[in-house]
């Protein structure tokens, strides 16, 4: 299985386009950039920066943009094979919990790697989100989640 340990080789292609994508994050309020790349069926990365707003609600995490390019390139629930999130913060920088519920609808298992330029830690997103409210929440003949 990919993606078992935090320095196993299939993570390198991730974690430039999540240090790439962070280059381009438009943070002047908070001045914390953040990239995130998405890996999805079939290889694909979609990269991800946070977008602020001088609105604060508006503002856009990493992961979620990397999570609506992905699907705007057609990735389905299903599809998500892994997450990786890169800040240049002393400690590592989990998903918000709006990014972790967003995330949970394409995969609930989904390998989360966070690094810094220091160090990695990975988790699983059912771990950092415990008791998901999904599309089998809202159904029982989900098409989503059976």
């Amino acid at each position: 299985m990919l993606f078992q340990t935090p320095t196993a080789p299939e993570w390198e292609p991730l974690l430039i386009a999540a240090w790439r994508a962070r280059e381009h994050a438009h943070a002047p309020y908070s001045r914390f950039r953040v990239g995130a790349a998405l890996q999805w069926a079939g290889g694909d990365i979609s990269p991800g920066c946070n977008v602020e707003n001088a609105s604060y609600p508006l503002c856009l995490c990493a992961e979620r943009t990397a999570l609506c390019a992905a699907v705007a390139q057609g990735m389905a629930p299903g599809q998500a094979q892994a997450l990786v999130v890169v800040t240049q913060a002393e400690s590592l920088t989990p998903p918000c919990g709006a990014c972790r519920q967003a995330l949970s609808e394409f995969a609930e298992d989904l390998p989360v790697l966070l690094a810094n330029r220091t160090e990695r830690s990975l988790h699983l997103l059912g771990d950092l989100l415990p008791l998901a409210f999904t599309g089998r929440n809202l159904c029982k003949d989900s098409a989503i989640h059976p």
